[in-house]
């Protein structure tokens, strides 16, 4: 078995590769070329965590991939010096069931979940965007810029996080790093984070919304990432009202997020506001954004045939590479 660690993922997995992997990962879904169960939940209250369970089967030939990811939020590790977020993802072989690899799985999740917004933004957002807004200072706030900035010419980032501190060293890390540009800015507060952004990426643990929707300027496009639970919005409810809608998972994202679970509850929406899966985009049988000042929106709850297709791309790269180290089964 090959056995992958973090440092090995994150060069074996460029983020445009990545992105391209996504858009493969979303057809498949939508063209029901997939098996992906939806994720089991098992809380851990004692410690403030929840362990998920996500597998996935992709058959489309010349493509097959199959995978088991177990990955754990825990709200207390910062207090023991690790991440909020573990993971390990587990690839078998899909033509006779034995485990072939063992990716670490919270740097894949970080670059696939990036990647997916940056194939929403190719997408969605408008060819002339030029500014970027993140609300979030962490791992996955790093790869949703990188996707980002990958598929549009940006020249501006904004970065908010109620951590002050959080946000400053973020923006001097990423700053200047390709494909990041230089001007990257610490906004003061959400309003002028957004006041003048083309593309927002929320990737926070935010159970409210981060910003309102009176802040934003015409025309922009939003990827949500972080709401993943019923009870947890990043989005205000009206701009989920008003925007064009597309989700990774129609039935992960209408069983799973409070950014369009409450809406329906208050009667703004109904299931049928989603307009599309990403990989309808991608496939040509749901169109886009329609006009220059349409408000899009992204709502990503993750789902396994991601971490399939991610690990599946890593894997190739890293045998070209020599990456990982092999061990006896």
């Amino acid at each position: 078995m090959l056995i992958l660690n973090a440092a090995d993922v994150r060069r074996a997995l460029p983020i445009d590769a990545a992105i391209d992997a996504m858009r493969r990962a979303f057809a498949a879904l939508s063209d029901g070329r997939a098996e992906v169960p939806l994720r089991a939940h098992l809380p851990v209250p004692a410690h403030g965590g929840v362990c998920l369970v996500m597998p996935a089967l992709v058959d489309a030939p010349p493509e097959q991939a199959l995978a088991v990811k177990v990955g754990s939020l825990f709200e207390h590790n910062a207090q023991r010096g690790l991440a909020r977020i573990q993971a390990a993802v587990l690839v078998v072989d899909p033509r006779t069931g034995c485990p072939a690899a063992l990716l670490e799985g919270a740097t894949l999740t970080a670059i696939r979940t990036g990647a997916a917004s940056g194939a929403a933004t190719d997408l969605l957002a408008r060819p002339d965007s030029r500014t970027a807004a993140i609300f979030g200072a962490g791992v996955q706030a790093r790869t949703q810029l990188e996707a980002v900035c990958t598929v549009r010419t940006i020249r501006t980032v904004w970065v908010y996080d109620p951590a002050t501190g959080a946000a400053r060293a973020f923006a001097e890390q990423v700053a200047g790093q390709e494909p990041i540009p230089g001007d990257v800015r610490v906004a003061a507060s959400p309003q002028e984070a957004v006041a003048f952004a083309d593309v927002i990426s929320t990737a926070t643990t935010s159970a409210v919304p981060v910003f309102d929707d009176a802040d934003l300027k015409p025309g922009v496009h939003v990827s949500a990432i972080g709401s993943y639970q019923p009870d947890v919005q990043e989005i205000p409810p009206e701009t989920i009202a008003r925007a064009l809608v597309v989700v990774d998972s129609r039935q992960a994202a209408l069983s799973e997020t409070g950014d369009l679970i409450q809406p329906i509850r208050q009667g703004l929406i109904t299931p049928d506001h989603v307009h599309a899966e990403l990989g309808e985009l991608v496939l040509g049988r749901k169109p886009g954004r329609a006009r220059p000042d349409q408000v899009t929106l992204f709502k990503a709850v993750g789902v396994a045939v991601q971490d399939a297709l991610a690990a599946s791309a890593a894997l190739r790269r890293a045998e070209q590479l020599g990456l990982g180290q092999q061990v006896a089964w």
